[in-house]
């Protein structure tokens, strides 16, 4: 167990070191990526970013993904097996997408502050979140980096499904996790304090990073 994100991430910077030489750029997924991925940027001496990816949830399910869009990404990347499972209906899709939208914009504008996104254009990239069930909101941010030609790709991970991490050896150059447990019930399960990460701050860790 983890006492919070802050100690996840350092206890995965451990394992990033061998990057450094690569001059990464570190981007976190928002929310509670952000401060994983901090201590990783930290320990590796290089720039944080943020890539807003929104889960699109199932009916009555709304944590369940059955889907996620993502920056950089114009159609959203969609569960098929699950949407069919579930009976998802268009409708539904549409207003999930709709509000994931939105949402997206939303922090894209806020967390970034008026800065261009990064040019990731053959750079190594480290992306960063605080745990992952299903892999949606991973997949679809390692989609987007490869549509942005990000160079090599790296997915880091503090606890993971093994069903979801195996989703992403396709996807990611590298994928880094600390703890598969095959038992496997919920991210939040591996954490001492599993508080949500308020926009605050994600704002005051990526103000932070830029300082010399």
């Amino acid at each position: 167990m983890f006492r919070d994100r802050r100690e996840a991430g350092r206890q995965l910077a451990a394992r990033l070191g061998h990057l450094a030489k690569d001059r990464p750029v570190v981007l976190g997924l928002p929310r509670g990526g952000v401060p994983v991925a901090y201590e990783i940027a930290a320990e590796l001496k290089a720039p944080l970013d943020v890539l807003v990816v929104r889960k699109l949830g199932a009916p009555l399910q709304p944590e369940l993904a059955v889907g996620s869009i993502a920056f950089g990404l114009e159609e959203p990347i969609l569960y098929e097996d699950l949407v069919e499972r579930l009976a998802v209906s268009k409708d539904h899709l549409c207003k999930e997408i709709e509000a994931g939208r939105a949402e997206a914009g939303r922090q894209n504008e806020l967390f970034r502050e008026g800065r261009p996104f990064p040019d990731l254009k053959g750079r190594t990239v480290v992306v960063a979140d605080d745990g992952l069930a299903t892999g949606m909101s991973m997949k679809a941010a390692l989609e987007a980096l490869r549509r942005l030609s990000a160079g090599r790709v790296i997915a880091a991970v503090p606890v993971a499904a093994p069903e979801g991490l195996r989703a992403l050896s396709s996807r990611a150059d590298e994928v880094v996790c600390l703890s598969e447990p095959w038992d496997f019930m919920s991210v939040s399960g591996y954490y001492a304090d599993f508080a949500p990460t308020p926009d605050a701050e994600v704002m005051s860790l990526l103000r932070a990073a830029r300082e010399p």
